[in-house]
């Protein structure tokens, strides 16, 4: 994942989002009967590290392990944006604990990939 930048959705311009904090909102989340907050975030894949070939196919690594590492889960696909984007991928990230999200959003203007060490698989954020 590279290219990594806040995305703001029109969406967050409605009634069922309050702004709490830059690029961080609070809504309710009919799913976990709670409320959550949220950022949306697009970044652009690198097939050469064994990513997706387009917005279409979000690849399922680094992305679960920038879902563990950060506490977060994806709330919103933005299919809709994906299909016809021929770059960069658009994704919701969701927590009830505000601090996960103000984690994630550190990766903003880095680099995210998974690197093979022996064994195991680590998730490298530069």
């Amino acid at each position: 994942m590279k290219n990594i930048d806040v995305f703001v959705s029109e969406k967050y311009n409605g009634n069922d989002y309050e702004k709490v904090e830059e690029h961080i909102y609070k809504t309710y989340d009919d799913l976990m009967k709670a409320d959550c907050f949220v950022t949306s975030l697009k970044f652009i894949q690198e097939p050469e590290l064994d990513e997706g070939n387009s917005p279409k196919d979000i690849s399922q690594y680094p992305l679960e392990d920038v879902l563990d590492e950060f506490g977060v889960f994806v709330s919103d696909f933005y299919e809709d944006l994906n299909a016809v984007s021929d770059e960069f991928c658009y994704l919701e990230f969701s927590s009830p604990n505000i601090e996960c999200v103000q984690n994630l959003l550190g990766i903003v203007n880095k680099h995210v990939y998974n690197k093979e060490d022996g064994d195991y698989v680590e998730l490298v954020i530069e």
